[in-house]
């Protein structure tokens, strides 16, 4: 029971990537791999501060920061210079891993005796039911905040940034600002999943966000399935099912090693199970 429950400890923490994920290529169309180097990113900063004791006041919105301006930068350089904002997400992931690496000042950084999130705060003594009340309502919180902005005018020209560039443009709505400033909440979002996963496992390391964008794109699909096979159009339910999707992504992971198959072909088994949501509603017909 202890081996799905850190599964679902680990899917709440990834709910942050899961939103990123969402905000970025769900609302407004954009392919951003600067989730790699953002994940890092919130990680290493979150290591390198815990380890010079600083309140945790201090951190969160440092990570915070710190992720937004990874997202702005990748923004910036799509919208003003007008490169592909895949290059664009490259180009910044590639430069996040020199500035990981010189904030962290090595490739591994142990936490284990360090007091963090999951220290300070006791509800409980089972440390991992702990982490859970804690982890449950730290991504309660963003997903209500989420939620009230994408409902705010802000939050309703953001989407329709997406949905119809030329229209919103035309309502005289900067676009490209609209962009900086989703691709910012969205690394924020991501830096904050590298925030919660370093505390969680005790450690922060250089190479912890190499392909985690996986996880994020696997999250959206189980849900963007699941909203298509229910026809939410509801934003509250489409954020809470994109949280469930981050959390049951784990939970497939955690029922393959579970049941003997070898570590090695996990990627296979993670990659059919998504193919097996993604095709589904098209081999029965359901399509959106």
């Amino acid at each position: 029971m202890d081996f799905y429950l850190t599964a679902l400890l680990q899917g709440l923490c990834f709910a942050g990537i899961a939103f990123g994920i969402y905000i970025s290529m769900k609302i407004f169309n954009i392919p951003d791999i600067t989730t790699d180097g953002s994940y890092t990113l919130g990680g290493v900063v979150s290591g390198a501060m815990l380890t010079h004791n600083l309140s945790g006041y201090l951190i969160l919105p440092a990570v915070l920061l710190a992720g937004a301006l990874a997202g702005a930068l990748t923004g910036i350089i799509h919208t003003k210079l007008k490169i592909n904002a895949l290059l664009a997400g490259i180009l910044v992931m590639t430069a996040l891993y020199s500035v990981n690496l010189t904030i962290l000042g090595r490739s591994n950084l142990p936490l284990l005796n360090m007091p963090n999130l999951f220290t300070l705060i006791t509800f409980t003594t089972n440390i991992n039911q702990n982490s859970l009340i804690i982890l449950t309502g730290f991504v309660l919180v963003f997903t209500l905040l989420i939620g009230y902005l994408l409902k705010t005018d802000f939050g309703i020209a953001m989407r329709a940034t997406g949905n119809s560039e030329p229209m919103i443009r035309a309502l005289g709505v900067n676009t490209d600002r609209m962009k900086i400033t989703g691709l910012a909440l969205a690394n924020a979002l991501t830096a904050l999943s590298g925030y919660l996963i370093v505390q969680l496992q005790g450690f922060a390391d250089i190479s912890m966000g190499i392909g985690i964008v996986i996880v994020g794109l696997g999250s959206v699909i189980i849900a963007e399935t699941i909203i298509n096979w229910l026809r939410i159009t509801s934003v509250w339910w489409s954020l809470v099912l994109v949280m469930a999707g981050a959390v049951i992504f784990q939970f497939v992971l955690a029922f393959t090693l579970n049941i003997g198959i070898d570590a090695n072909l996990l990627k296979l088994v993670t990659a059919v199970f998504v193919l097996l949501i993604v095709g589904l509603p098209r081999l029965t017909g359901r399509q959106a």
